[in-house]
Order: structure tokens, then C-alpha cells, then sequence
């Protein structure tokens, strides 16, 4: 992309510090302007970040008025990226998402209306509680990045992330994820009740006004495309990619699965793992990381055997036993064959 074309849009200054920034910088300050209104969750806005590093999309499931909706409207007003949020019901048709060709009597031809999965930074809210048909018009926005309609195929604007919520209590007029869909996303994040403290600092913080209202652009997309690409500079030792999909493959063979993370999982754990990497000022992945993120990245994607629901095992159990099989990478008898803090030597 030449200096011109991004200069367009942008003013020199910023485009100054897109060239010369380091992309761990630029992070850091929207994991901090984002922790500006989610207070007491650096966990969750981290994963949040890290999808959109790598590509990929969340599934927020907790229970109401923890934050969801709040994390996706932050995380969009952080880097500049357009928003648009998706109330998900019953009654909602595959067109009111991806849009809708009408005929103009005027022109005597149909003219395209987007629909609201046409944004950067999409908030899919309560999305159990449309019908699967429904559902299922996410699916190619969310692998391809694109939207076909009518026969006619749109492309997505760049960066693109869709951000999922779900009620895991309230069952009562939803629809199930297929395994399909389910697939698609790349962490599922819970945010959880905040601490009494943190619930304190939440209550003097909207004492006045929403922090949100006042929140800030500190990136654009053009930088969050930059550090996208930073991403994917990451090194990869061979240990850890065996590491990797050695853990995804005792998934499909542990006794309480009935069916196991697919390919597309192992590559969500090697993507995660890269971008969370970056956050941690690192240019190679570690073990820790995939310990880190497992559970994020393969958890959604388990389908638990009946008889292991029966005895009330999740899939945190699961994965945390899967780790526990698999050996970590790196471990020689000489200790000086290693390479500095104990990770594979590259």
C-alpha cells in the first residue's frame, strides 16, 4: 500500500507513527484504554485483543450486565473501527444481517442495502436466540470475510472481528450453536462477576457519566492491519507447532469426548499463541503460551459424551487433563542444551 493512499485518510503525524511505532506499543495503549472502562478484566480485554491480532472472532458467554456489550463498543471507539451491533431474535432473517438487494423503480435496476455485517467491529448480541437459518448467515463473513447476496459476493472492510454473546443460564427460547459455528470463533471468553473492590471502582467510575462516553481513539485501522502483520512474523519453533497439535490430538482421543478440537482448532491455538506472544514483548512462542491458551482457543470446540455430563465433567477438565498428558516441549537431560529461562533453543 503506497504512503499516499494511506495518508488520504489519515494525517501525517499518524502516519508518521504508524511507520516508526513499535506494534506492542500500540497494543499495550488500547489494552489500557480499553481497561479505562472494563475495570478488573485485563484477562478477557487481552484475549479480546488478541483475536483481533490474529483475525479472529470471540464468543463472550457470562451472564447479563457483566460487560459484553461494553467490551465491543470499547474495543471499536479504541482503534477507530466502525461498529455496528446485531440484536439477535427469533424473528430475525438471514437479509437483516448480511443485507438486502431492492429494486429501485426509478433507476429500473436493484440497489444493494448493507447490512450491518458490513462494519469492522461486529456485536452479535445474544446470537442463541435466533433461529439456526439465521445463524448461518454468519458463517461466511466469518471464514471468508465476505458476504454473498443474490448471487453477488461483497467483501468485508479490513480489520473485521465479530463478537458473539451468549446467556449460558437462560435457556428458554434459544437455539443451540451448531458445532459449525462454534468452530468459527477463535476464543470463547468469560468476563465473570467483578470483585467487590473492582464492583466499587465500577460504581465511582459512572458516577457521573459512562466512561465510554469519553473514551478515546488512541490506533486506527490501518494500525491494527500493521500489527496484524507484525503477528504473523512470530516464530514458531517445530517443538512447539508438535506441542500443539499433539494436545489438540489427545483431545480426540480422550475417554470423556465424543468428538475432539477439529485442524481449524490447532490453528486458532498456533494464531493465539503468536499475538499473545506479541503482547508479551516476545518474537517467539513459548510452551506457557500454549498452556495459556488452550483452554480459550479448544474448550468451545469439545462435544463432551453423555456419559461424562453425566458425572459433570467440563471441558476446563478436560483440556486442563489433556495438558497434564501431553509432555512439554524442550525438557533434555543436559540442562545446558536448553536455551535461556528454559525455553527450546531455536
Amino acid at each position: 500500500m503506497s504512503l499516499r493512499r494511506l495518508a488520504s485518510g489519515r494525517c501525517m503525524a499518524c502516519l508518521e507513527r504508524l511507520l516508526v511505532e513499535d506494534p506492542r506499543i500500540i497494543a499495550e495503549r488500547i489494552l489500557a484504554n480499553v481497561e479505562r472502562v472494563i475495570i478488573g478484566k485485563g484477562e478477557a480485554v487481552r484475549l479480546a485483543l488478541v483475536a483481533l491480532l490474529c483475525q479472529g472472532h470471540v464468543l463472550i458467554e457470562d451472564v447479563p450486565g457483566v460487560g459484553k456489550t461494553i467490551l465491543a463498543r470499547s474495543l471499536a471507539r479504541s482503534t477507530g473501527c466502525t461498529f455496528r451491533r446485531i440484536q439477535f431474535t427469533p424473528d430475525l432473517l438471514p437479509t437483516d444481517v448480511t443485507g438486502v438487494s431492492i429494486y429501485n423503480q426509478k433507476t429500473g435496476d436493484f440497489e444493494f442495502r448493507p447490512g450491518p455485517i458490513m462494519a469492522q467491529v461486529v456485536l452479535a448480541d445474544e446470537i442463541n436466540r435466533a433461529t439456526p437459518k439465521t445463524q448461518s448467515a454468519l458463517l461466511e463473513s466469518m471464514e471468508e470475510r465476505q458476504a454473498t447476496v443474490d448471487g453477488v459476493t461483497y467483501l468485508l472492510p479490513q480489520p473485521f472481528i465479530v463478537l458473539a454473546t451468549q446467556n449460558p443460564i437462560e435457556y428458554e427460547g434459544t437455539f443451540p450453536l451448531p458445532e459449525a459455528e462454534l468452530d468459527r470463533f477463535l476464543l470463547r471468553i468469560h468476563l465473570g462477576y467483578p470483585s467487590q473492590r473492582d464492583e466499587v471502582a465500577i460504581m465511582e467510575a459512572q458516577q457521573l457519566a459512562h466512561p465510554i462516553e469519553s473514551l478515546e481513539q488512541v490506533s486506527g485501522p490501518e494500525e491494527i492491519l500493521a500489527i496484524q502483520r507484525a503477528v504473523k512474523e512470530i516464530y514458531v519453533d517445530p517443538l512447539i507447532k508438535d506441542y500443539i497439535t499433539a494436545l489438540v490430538d489427545v483431545t480426540r482421543r480422550h475417554e470423556s469426548v465424543y468428538l475432539g478440537a477439529s485442524p481449524r482448532g490447532s490453528l486458532a491455538l498456533f494464531r493465539a499463541c503468536r499475538a499473545w506472544a506479541l503482547l508479551d514483548d516476545r518474537d517467539f512462542v513459548t510452551p506457557d503460551d500454549v498452556k495459556q491458551l488452550a483452554y480459550a482457543t479448544l474448550g468451545h470446540r469439545l462435544i463432551i459424551s453423555p456419559s461424562a455430563r453425566v458425572k459433570d465433567v467440563t471441558p476446563a477438565d478436560i483440556v486442563q487433563g489433556c495438558l497434564q498428558r501431553v509432555p512439554v516441549p524442550g525438557g533434555r537431560p543436559d540442562r545446558h542444551s536448553r536455551a535461556p529461562g528454559g525455553q527450546p533453543s531455536r
